[in-house]
């Protein structure tokens, strides 16, 4: 955590980082960003920020998803968690050395150029929209226990609908309410995970917890396997960096922000999953569709867990959204400002990318209506799972570009301690990046690849059209 905190090391300093409030960083904000709705995020809610979009809805049925594995799954937890670090480090660097919005996509664009920074900030775009749909499908699950809604396809889809409009209209707000609101359904969420992790081991039996390898592989193979269903459970590591333009002293915080978020994180899905392996039966577990709920009637007895934790899923599903919907806006953003998307991206209002927001918050509503109306769900699930691919091109593009900078610094001017230090923390989060982008699957792969081919015809035009500017 040290080696964010301090200034860039000499091996990485070749290239005179850009702060904030150059005019490379404001370019192409017409609306200002000064007023009372507008508020730089400091430590707390960039930390918050993180956390926040990490911690999702997931979370609520992990347990029982890699129940079938066994035990050995928290080994896997635990080595996912060394790479989500890694990989938490290297965003820490890389913000140091330059703090603007925009996150991987400027670290891709500023190590290798333009087509490279194009391809991050359009993988990252897709990934958002995409995942804010699924996001606020899967919360209607949870709204259902509290109030009807999920017995008929409109009224479902109107509540999946207003999940989404709701963190869009606080973003529209302006960036005081978005890290207001971030910062209110995090704490809010934490109460009853941190109950269900902390006082379920009071509660922990371990003749409860199976066997330690029940997948019917090897233990490498199991590991691997439940790896594959807990790899989606780290995205959102980058949530400060790609908002570091809307952070208090960036070079400093958004560092702290993403280790101390991701570390929180972290802590909280090992000990609630170890927590609820403890309380409920293994073979209960198994066939679990809300296993903290299970949990907490087993701690407390009654039944009254299901209702706590709907309501602590839909909160910390309607925080989660908040915070994707405002990092949805800020990739465009940071890319249309150097002339890779289109313009409109770079209007800005009370801190925040509007068309940004909204042109995201419209792509997200339309396939949510075309998953509730297509009478089929496959072609929804499908990209979905695209997106598992989508989001880990901008981090191998970071950890890439980490690997430039240290490579490329001049020998006589390198702390050599520092230099293997960040040497192998990025050999950990390139290899995570990998293992993340395996862990999608093949169809995946295909799939998002053509995603990222399409976003090569968008490049295409956007250069042609600023090289026609450039040659006026």
């Amino acid at each position: 955590m040290h080696s964010t905190g301090t200034a860039p090391a000499p091996a990485s300093a070749e290239i005179p980082p850009v702060t904030a409030g150059t005019p490379a960083a404001t370019a192409g904000d017409p609306h200002g960003d000064s007023g009372r709705h507008t508020r730089r995020f400091g430590l707390p809610v960039a930390t918050a920020l993180v956390m926040g979009n990490i911690i999702g809805g997931g979370i609520f049925l992990l347990p029982a998803s890699i129940a079938p594995y066994g035990t050995v799954s928290l080994v896997a937890f635990g080595v996912l968690t060394v790479g989500a670090i890694a990989l938490a480090l290297v965003f820490g660097r890389l913000a140091a050395r330059d703090p603007r919005t925009g996150g991987p996509y400027v670290y891709a664009r500023e190590a290798f150029g333009d087509f490279a920074g194009f391809l991050a900030a359009w993988s990252y775009w897709i990934t958002t929209w995409v995942s804010n749909a699924a996001l606020a499908v899967a919360a209607v699950g949870y709204l259902d226990v509290l109030v009807p809604v999920d017995g008929h396809r409109w009224t479902a889809c109107l509540a999946a609908l207003a999940l989404q409009w709701l963190p869009a209209l606080a973003n529209f707000a302006g960036t005081r309410y978005v890290g207001a609101v971030q910062l209110v359904s995090t704490v809010l969420k934490f109460v009853p995970l941190l109950l269900v992790a902390v006082g379920g081991l009071f509660f922990f039996d371990p003749d409860r917890l199976g066997p330690f390898n029940s997948s019917g592989h090897g233990a490498i193979g199991a590991v691997s396997a439940s790896a594959a269903l807990l790899l989606f459970s780290y995205l959102g590591v980058e949530s400060a960096a790609v908002s570091a333009g809307e952070v208090r002293n960036a070079r400093r915080n958004v560092g702290r922000a993403t280790v101390i978020g991701t570390a929180g994180a972290a802590l909280v899905y090992l000990l609630g999953t170890l927590s609820v392996f403890g309380t409920v039966a293994h073979d209960r577990l198994v066939t679990s569709t809300a296993p903290f709920s299970d949990a907490v009637n087993s701690m407390f007895g009654g039944s009254w867990g299901g209702t706590a934790v709907a309501l602590a899923a839909l909160v910390s599903m309607t925080g989660c959204l908040n915070g994707w919907t405002l990092l949805s806006a800020q990739t465009p953003y940071a890319a249309a400002r150097d002339g890779l998307f289109p313009s409109a991206f770079t209007r800005r209002r009370r801190g925040v990318p509007t068309v940004g927001v909204g042109v995201t918050v419209v792509l997200a509503s339309l396939l949510t209506v075309y998953n509730y109306f297509s009478g089929s769900g496959k072609v929804f699930e499908v990209l979905v799972l695209v997106t598992t691919f989508t989001a880990t091109v901008p981090y191998l593009l970071a950890a890439a570009a980490q690997i430039f900078h240290l490579v490329a610094g001049r020998p006589e001017a390198v702390d050599r301690a520092r230099l293997v230090r960040d040497s192998v923390v990025t050999a950990v989060a390139a290899a995570f990046s990998v293992w993340l982008m395996a862990g999608a699957g093949y169809a995946a792969v295909y799939q998002g690849a053509l995603f990222l081919f399409t976003g090569i015809i968008v490049y295409a035009v956007m250069a042609a059209r600023r090289q026609r500017k450039q040659a006026r």
